[in-house]
């Protein structure tokens, strides 16, 4: 299922770009900075963690002269990957598959990375995170940014992928005042379309609506609306990716002639959405073309061999992926990213 960027509908804009420069090893160098005292994690049912729970709190790499860093927000442990994943399918052949995979077959670890980055004079966050508490394994985007050397003053841009909880939570603190008070703010203009219509009011997903209007319908007059081919700056351009949500998008990096890919939550778990991208999942609006854009924007990656970040990724959700069978193959990035020359 071979499917290059040059015949992808949606993201035909990629397709200028050289695929013999995709692989980043060289004049990248990585960072990844983890440190976890056990004793002030807080602990939520069973799951106890510091901001590096998942691993560290943060993880750096350059690609050309863009800086780039995935912040860890935090995890959680969610009993009965089955009844998420594979939702048209038995529970046991979800089960077989994370067998296979010497996974879990009872519950599942699902985490949250924003990305940062730094292009000229600006500095990018895509997703804010979850709102987190006192209490909550999430919710530690701020933190994390700051142990990377960025306030959140800092920040002169947000772009939201989508308006799920665990991307817009962070747009704002507890108590309402901005976590970003300087930036300028990009959205998909089907997203906002959607969500703050009243016809989300009063479906199935009210719940994302209402927090829609706490935590992005008061940025709108300096939010920017984002269609596919659109640039957030020179060299950064978004590309529709419908289905999880109707205006869901991912972003496409170009840097020095070498590319990354931020694909937001197009696959959801790095075995059960890639292994098998077209079973069902609950989290996809609609089912049947979120199952298609998986196969068509991991089809265009393994391809091109073009490096991405995913959000729900095991930390740092950075890798590749390889065609095999019907799905694909998640490749954890390991050197790739350190090697120069």
């Amino acid at each position: 299922m071979a499917t290059s960027r040059r015949s992808i509908i949606g993201l035909g804009a990629a397709a200028a770009l050289s695929a013999p420069a995709l692989l980043l090893s060289r004049n990248v160098h990585a960072d990844t900075h983890a440190s976890v005292d056990a004793a002030k994690a807080p602990v939520n049912g069973d799951v106890a963690m510091a901001s590096g729970g998942d691993g560290g709190e943060f993880r750096r790499f350059s690609m050309g002269g863009s800086d780039i860093i995935i912040i860890n927000d935090g995890g959680r442990n969610v009993p009965g990957p089955g009844s998420i994943f594979g939702t048209d399918l038995k529970e046991a052949t979800v089960s077989a598959l994370l067998d296979e995979n010497l996974l879990p077959t009872d519950q599942m670890r699902i985490s949250f990375h924003p990305v940062v980055i730094r292009k000229g004079a600006d500095i990018i966050l895509f997703d804010t995170g979850n709102a987190g508490g006192p209490d909550a394994p999430v919710g530690n985007t701020v933190e994390n940014l700051k142990r990377a050397g960025i306030a959140p003053d800092d920040i002169t841009k947000v772009v939201l992928t989508h308006f799920h909880p665990d991307h817009i939570g962070g747009m704002t603190a507890e108590d309402g005042t901005p976590n970003f008070p300087n930036a300028s703010y990009y959205a998909g203009e089907e997203e906002y379309a959607f969500w703050t219509s009243d016809a989300a009011m009063a479906g199935p997903g009210q719940g994302v609506a209402q927090l829609t209007q706490q935590k992005v319908v008061p940025f709108k007059e300096k939010m920017t609306m984002l269609k596919d081919g659109d640039e957030v700056v020179s060299g950064v351009s978004a590309k529709g990716a419908f289905g999880h949500t109707p205006g869901h998008l991912i972003f496409m990096v170009e840097d020095g002639g070498r590319m990354l890919a931020l694909t937001a939550d197009t696959a959801n778990h790095f075995v059960l959405s890639l292994q098998r991208p077209e079973w069902e999942v609950k989290f996809d609006m609609d089912k049947e073309k979120a199952a298609q854009t998986r196969k068509d924007v991991f089809g265009m990656l393994a391809a091109d061999r073009i490096p991405f970040i995913g959000y729900h990724m095991p930390f740092p959700s950075l890798g590749y992926v390889k065609t095999e069978g019907e799905g694909f193959r998640f490749i954890a990035e390991s050197y790739q990213f350190a090697m120069e020359g």
